[in-house]
């Protein structure tokens, strides 16, 4: 693993296979506004280079508290053509299964800090859509973990029991942070979540038994849409747009000698941009722009797809929950999402614990142009295998053809530690970040730019952020010397004493 993090990181390749979510694609897309022609020595206020959640909620916040600043997003590809747009529209965090690790490294005060903030994360996300009435499938509902491993569901029970009893009385009623229920045998099942016992996937060597179930609150959600509705209250309110633009460098200006500020200048395909301060909502290509990060954020290829059930179908039409499919060393994610005539498409991601060595060969590659054959066997007949044939309801060979609406990749970025670096970084004053989100950004993306605007306008880190998740020299030496290993969150944290 460590010699895949070791892989040059490079820039987002030019011809991306396309999202299912990017259809159809967002007004703004494709949108360079034009600059004056002194662009490159009038320094903007900041310039803002990725245009995903991370980015068009930094710029959102910043706006709403400069709105005379003058701010710019660059981004190499469309708008909003990286992780956020290729996601599998979950807002879910799964807190229990990090919380004892957190606890053991970082303490009690902390984990919950962390805990939280994932929860917060969620509930202000679908609040953020319902306000500014962005018609983007915002709904929270119940999700349920669905666990095929007996070890792996005790340690879930263990972790749960100590989160619980760490938070308030308030926090563990029904649809609160630290609510939990857990379900087990067959009647729930086959009855409540409408789950084969055994998974029937053939890609699967050995017997799979559902074990139980634990459901709580997450939610689902069109990130595309949600993110190119944000972005375009922040173009009303003054954002310059630079679409396929790649960004090649960052470095201190020479035509500009700020008394107050410092200043820099951004190296693209096309032009540079001068700029007071520069943030990094980059994700797993960020190492590309700061190479002393590579191995600390690690490019990392997930793969997604939508599909659709069989015209005999025993499903509820939508599912009323989301879903993640937990086996010893990985899982699933999974969601419904309505489409017309009251039926669905069931959007399915995963399968990096399916392939050798915890799925090395996904790691230090940012190409989301093709996809890996081994993961696109397993999906395609993975919710066959969880839901079982007859739920499913394929009655020939011509529905099976079928199946697969789409499938496509997308890049995340993985830390070693698994936690998020936001703030500005070392030995870089006016270079700021929030990247490294380990597929969890829905969960924390939007309060990591909250915090990152207010840092970055002079404010001190708000107490609900959690420190772990500041950048600092020494976490990154303290990564360097660890090493990185893969994603940490691929299995509970067995921490449960």
């Amino acid at each position: 693993m460590e010699s895949r993090a070791r892989i040059p990181v490079g820039p987002p390749v030019a011809n991306p296979l396309p999202s299912y979510w990017q259809h159809p694609k967002s007004p703004l897309a494709n949108v360079i506004e034009p600059e004056v022609d002194d662009a490159a020595t009038t320094p903007y206020t900041h310039a803002i280079i990725g245009s995903g959640i991370s980015g068009t909620m930094i710029a959102y916040n910043l706006l709403k508290t400069q709105p005379n600043a003058r701010v710019i997003m660059i981004e190499a590809r469309e708008i909003c053509s990286g992780a956020t747009g290729r996601n599998g529209g979950h807002t879910k965090a799964a807190s229990y299964r990090s919380y004892l690790a957190h606890v053991e490294e970082l303490g009690k005060e902390e984990a919950l800090k962390i805990a939280r903030l994932e929860y917060a994360n969620i509930v202000e996300t679908h609040q953020l859509a319902k306000e500014l009435e962005i018609k983007c499938e915002s709904e929270m509902c119940t999700t349920v973990d669905v666990i095929y491993d007996e070890e792996t569901l005790e340690k879930g029970k263990l972790a749960i029991e100590a989160l619980q009893a760490d938070t308030t009385a308030e926090e563990k009623e029904a649809g609160e942070m630290a609510w939990y229920q857990l379900h087990t045998g067959r009647e729930a099942a086959i009855n409540e979540f409408h789950v084969a016992m055994q998974n029937a996937n053939p890609a699967i060597k050995k017997e799979e038994h559902a074990h139980g179930m634990i459901e709580y609150m997450a939610g689902r959600i069109h990130a595309y849409r949600f993110t190119t509705g944000v972005l375009q209250e922040c173009v009303k309110m003054g954002l310059i747009l630079c679409t396929n633009t790649t960004v090649h460098s960052i470095s201190p200006s020479d035509q500009l000698q700020l008394s107050d500020h410092p200043s820099y200048t951004i190296r693209t395909s096309h032009n540079p941009i001068a700029t007071q301060t520069v943030i990094l909502a980059t994700n797993g290509y960020t190492p590309y722009l700061l190479p002393s990060l590579q191995a600390a954020i690690v490019p990392m290829r997930g793969q997604i797809t939508a599909q659709r059930p069989g015209p005999a179908s025993k499903l509820p039409s939508p599912l009323v929950s989301t879903y993640s499919f937990i086996y010893r060393n990985g899982y699933e994610y999974m969601i419904p999402r309505p489409i017309d005539n009251g039926k669905q498409h069931i959007i399915i991601g995963g399968g990096l614990g399916r392939l050798p060595e915890f799925g090395a060969s996904e790691y230090g590659t940012v190409d989301d142009a093709s996809l890996n054959p081994t993961v696109s066997t397993y999906l395609r007949e993975s919710l066959v295998g969880y839901f079982g044939a007859e739920n499913w309801g394929e009655t020939n060979q011509d529905d099976a053809s079928q199946r697969i609406v789409q499938e496509w990749p997308g890049i995340m970025g993985a830390t070693a530690d698994g936690r998020p670096f936001v703030g500005q970084f070392p030995g870089m004053r006016g270079v700021w970040m929030s990247a490294g989100f380990n597929g969890h950004g829905m969960v924390l993306c939007l309060m990591s730019a909250e915090a990152l605007a207010r840092m970055l306008l002079g404010e001190e880190k708000p107490e609900w952020f959690p420190k772990s998740f500041l950048i600092s020299g020494e976490r990154l030496d303290g990564l360097q010397k660890k090493g990185f290993g893969g994603r940490v969150d691929m299995s509970v944290s067995d921490t449960a004493k």
